[in-house]
């Protein structure tokens, strides 16, 4: 029987070039990925939830979705220099579609919604009161809003209303509306721009 340290490293990130093999190197990869979280969340606040690269050409778009590619690889199978190289590439690219959508004029989340995404991709939209719908774009997503009159509703009977809202996607508790799937939903875990593809999915993605 091989000794403890002789084994394989069986762990998502244990290989031996990893960014995340030791804790020093660990601590600063993830430095580098919370960068690049960060730039998300800034753009998401200021343009909606999965918008921002719905309001650039096809051709700026394609290049994001690269960059989020390679990110998502470096992650997961990089050294720590390609994570930090990648991390930054990720914040240049997430600028490079804001530079893009304000000289195109595109419309900013409006400060009256808020917006946050689910697992699936499904964007919640929250909104003071009904009027703020008109607010909401839904242009290429799947965008469900709630009031704050609705949440104050399912929290005072949560159970009833999340059943009433899974058997009844039409409900008036939520808006369902065409999505445009994000394409690394199905290559997250790939290594490489020029492997098969598989549909094969994993946790993380940008």
């Amino acid at each position: 029987m091989a000794r403890i340290s002789e084994q394989a490293d069986k762990r998502p990130l244990g290989d031996q070039r990893s960014w995340a093999r030791t804790n020093g190197t660990f601590l600063a990869g993830q430095a580098h990925i919370d960068g690049a979280d960060r730039m998300a969340i800034e753009m998401e606040a200021k343009w909606g939830a999965g918008r921002l690269r719905l309001l650039v050409s096809d051709e700026l778009r394609e290049k994001f979705d690269r960059q989020r590619f390679l990110f998502n690889a470096a992650v997961w199978h990089g050294d720590l220099e390609e994570l930090r190289q990648q991390s930054g590439r990720m914040v240049k690219a997430w600028q490079a579609l804001d530079r893009a959508a304000e000289a195109a004029g595109a419309s900013k989340l409006n400060p009256l919604v808020w917006e946050l995404t689910l697992a699936d991709g499904t964007v919640v939209a929250l909104l003071r009161d009904l009027e703020a719908h008109r607010l909401v774009d839904t242009s290429g997503r799947r965008v469900v809003t709630y009031t704050l009159d609705e949440i104050g509703r399912m929290l005072d009977n949560y159970r009833a209303v999340t059943e009433v809202k899974a058997a009844f996607p039409g409900a008036k508790v939520e808006k369902i509306r065409q999505a445009i799937d994000d394409p690394l939903n199905s290559i997250r875990d790939g290594k490489t721009l020029e492997e098969t593809f598989d549909g094969g999915t994993a946790d993380f993605a940008c």
